[in-house]
């Protein structure tokens, strides 16, 4: 089972991308053979294909949201 779904917002945590540190939307979620997820993440530069779970994270939600 996978750890995020489509359309959720996460940050990459991985310091060989050049979209370390960056949030993203998860494109596709495509699960190997051996029930494991890998993701495909969309940046507003590009996109990053086969990203494990343990490079990404939840995105925190809007803090300008709740304030209003």
């Amino acid at each position: 089972m996978s750890e995020f779904e489509k359309d959720d917002t996460v940050v990459l945590e991985d310091e060989h991308s050049e979209f370390d540190g960056e949030t993203g939307t998860v494109t596709q979620v495509m699960e190997t053979m051996f029930g494991d997820a890998t993701y495909t993440v969309s940046f507003e530069e590009g996109q990053e294909q086969g990203v494990p779970a343990d490079q990404l994270s939840a995105a925190e939600a809007d803090a300008e949201d709740d304030e209003e």
